[in-house]
């Protein structure tokens, strides 16, 4: 990350964040934790790329930073951001040497391991029966329509019936 957005996000100036690291530098020592930006990496990139308003192109070559010098940042910087952040990452330093110190049982694990098997192995057989249920719920909707079919045909072949009900008297009677 470059000093700017740092400055950014640390809740101070860019100016102050430089000053801090040149004070510091020792603890800065070598290209795993920070590195000054060359003219030729800048002109490769949209920093290079001179602005038309003013104060708004890049006067000082940039400082890019690694993760190890963004966490070594936080502890040079005296900003409340700054302090915040140290704290996280300090914490997430002991949690993670808590579990490299401390794993988890291997028995848990293989206890995770079987549940998914069997939970997978038991999706598998529900799945399987509903495919049955599916076709014979198919089947059975076939039977029905060739049954109705059937029907149509019979009472189409039957002789036609005599209503039912009131007759009125024809007025020839």
């Amino acid at each position: 990350m470059l000093d700017f957005d740092l400055a950014e996000i640390y809740g101070t100036n860019t100016a102050n964040l430089k000053r801090q690291v040149r004070r510091n530098i020792e603890r800065f020592e070598g290209d795993d934790f920070m590195f000054e930006v060359s003219k030729e990496e800048l002109s490769r990139c949209q920093f290079g790329i001179l602005n038309k308003s003013r104060g708004k192109n890049i006067k000082y070559l940039p400082f890019a930073f690694t993760e190890l010098g963004v966490s070594m940042l936080s502890s040079v910087l005296a900003s409340k951001t700054a302090i915040k952040q140290n704290r996280n990452i300090m914490r997430a330093f002991v949690a993670m040497r808590q579990i490299i110190l401390n794993p988890p049982p291997p028995n848990d694990v293989r206890q995770l391991q079987y549940d998914v098997r069997v939970l997978k192995d038991n999706l598998e057989d529900i799945l399987s029966i509903q495919n049955d249920i599916n076709e014979d719920t198919r089947m059975e909707l076939e039977l029905l329509q060739e049954s109705l079919a059937e029907l149509q045909v019979r009472n189409k072949a039957l002789k036609p019936r005599n209503p039912i009900g009131f007759i009125q008297p024809s007025k020839n009677d």
